[in-house]
């Protein structure tokens, strides 16, 4: 099986390209090849392939095997192949996703290729029913209380297509991720579990975020958390509707006007392409 290697500010996934190569068990083949050990090394598996409603379809499995709806990052790596490998010729197509049908733009360097993608991630879910969680279905969770092991949170929990739950911290740097986040991210109030983000704010504009990823443990970046995190931040107005997320493995520009979409850019590189033989 040939694969590609890609990351978006270091949320690095296995990339196959379904247009070539057929793929009978991707749970499974996502729990090996996303071994840092053993497999190729990444936060899960993302397949490449047609779509009868958009120009390609991505599917997403996180590296327990477990299928996602979206991942920003992924969605911008699934662009960039696309384009690069001549699967698509225009800069501005359309992606197919378990969240929905997603727009993007594409932007090239000086050597013809894709470096920078600008999506939009479509408009923020916010009801208990839509994220989901648990309890009145029609109820917004913003600001609310959360009693996870020996702390209490305040949390602002939003679906971008997946579910987001936003914690704003002091000092998220030496913040206990890995303590709390698994925590959350198996917590009752989540029925499918959740994605945990910790946000220090740096100022109106500006934002540090680290994330627990359903599925994946921490990653370098979330690019639906990003997306979570500006909404979350305008609805408490702790932030503007246009901020610089600087997230472990890089940074991400996004905007949200308060009641429409939610558009972010940031990079796609492609690191190695090889084979993967299993057994």
């Amino acid at each position: 099986m040939k694969f590609t290697k890609m990351h978006g500010a270091g949320n690095d996934y296995v990339y196959v390209d379904g247009f070539s190569e057929k793929i009978t068990d991707p749970a499974s083949l996502a729990r090996a090849v996303s071994d840092r050990h053993f497999g190729v090394g990444g936060d899960g598996l993302i397949l490449i392939l047609p779509s009868k409603v958009a120009d390609v379809r991505m599917r997403i499995f996180n590296a327990d095997g477990s299928e996602a709806e979206m991942c920003g990052n992924g969605l911008r790596c699934v662009a960039k192949y696309a384009y690069d490998h001549g699967l698509v010729q225009a800069l501005a197509i359309q992606v197919e996703t378990g969240a929905g049908i997603l727009p993007l733009e594409m932007f090239t360097n000086a050597a013809g290729r894709v470096d920078r993608v600008r999506v939009n991630m479509g408009r923020p879910r916010l009801t208990r029913a839509e994220i989901p969680m648990t309890g009145p279905g029609d109820e917004q969770v913003i600001d609310r209380e959360l009693a996870v092991l020996d702390r209490t949170f305040r949390i602002t929990c939003v679906s971008m297509g997946n579910p987001h739950c936003v914690i704003f911290v002091d000092d998220v740097a030496a913040f206990p991720v890995a303590t709390y986040g698994p925590a959350i991210e198996h917590h009752e109030s989540f029925p499918r579990r959740t994605n945990v983000e910790f946000v220090e704010v740096v100022s109106p504009q500006e934002v540090r975020q680290r994330t627990w990823e359903r599925g994946a443990a921490e990653t370098l970046a979330c690019g639906t958390g990003a997306s979570a995190v500006t909404v979350a931040g305008f609805l408490t107005g702790r932030t503007g509707g246009r901020l610089l997320n600087h997230l472990t493995g890089g940074d991400l520009e996004l905007a949200w006007d308060g009641t429409g979409e939610v558009y972010m850019t940031g990079p796609a590189a492609e690191v190695f392409t090889g084979e993967y033989r299993p057994g």
